[in-house]
């Protein structure tokens, strides 16, 4: 079954898709008012697709039950990522890019973009896509299953542009975690455009603006 998904579309024909995970314990709501602070003129007609995570519990949590893109079970990063979880919803998003494909938008004009946990499955997913996607936002996130990742990344994946941005008071995904992803995924020739700002676990108006460049880019490039 498809996950339950909260929409926008800037016009009736959308050209390009962005789909949108959120981080644990909120949903698809979350960020859905982000999109008029996004949108340009002169970009394409847009489709965002806002996805509600399934409820689970939450180890970290004390087993509360909240929706998560998988269960955190204590915070060294290596360990962090429930992996049963991560690729039952990195197959979850993967629906949800088929369905954007059958609904006339190719793989090369969908964004996958993500927060925290989200950002986490979208870097997990992009990097193992045999098609590439027109690109990937890493928000205030890491990469889990990093051990696998060489092993089971595509070429294709790896080609795709990512934007990565993170804040250096961040209290719960601490700015070390995102730069060793980042620097996990160069490694293996990953080209990230990398943000930081002067904010905690949250997003800023600068990292707005500077995520509607990479994106006013991508949409000329395609």
């Amino acid at each position: 079954m498809l996950l339950e998904t909260v929409e926008h579309q800037t016009g009736p024909e959308p050209r390009w898709s962005i789909l949108w995970l959120h981080g644990l314990g909120a949903d698809g709501h979350d960020f859905a008012p982000i999109v008029p602070e996004l949108l340009r003129a002169g970009w394409p007609e847009l489709r965002f697709v806002f996805p509600h995570a399934p409820v689970r519990p939450v180890t970290i949590n004390n087993g509360a039950r909240m929706r998560a893109w998988y269960d955190i079970r204590n915070l060294e990063i290596d360990q962090r990522a429930d992996e049963q979880g991560v690729r039952e919803s990195i197959a979850q998003v993967e629906a949800l890019i088929a369905r954007e494909v059958e609904r006339g938008v190719p793989p090369e004009r969908i964004l996958l973009a993500g927060f925290s946990q989200g950002g986490a499955i979208a870097l997990a997913a992009g990097v193992r896509r045999e098609a590439a996607l027109g690109g990937l936002v890493a928000l205030s996130t890491y990469l889990p299953m990093a051990s696998t990742t060489a092993g089971e990344a595509t070429k294709a994946g790896l080609g795709t542009p990512v934007f990565m941005a993170h804040g250096q008071l961040d209290p719960v995904v601490p700015e070390s975690l995102g730069q060793r992803s980042r620097a996990a995924l160069e490694a293996l020739g990953m080209a990230i455009d990398w943000h930081v700002y002067a904010m905690p676990h949250s997003v800023c108006a600068d990292e707005i603006r500077d995520l509607g460049d990479w994106m006013h880019q991508r949409f000329l490039a395609g």
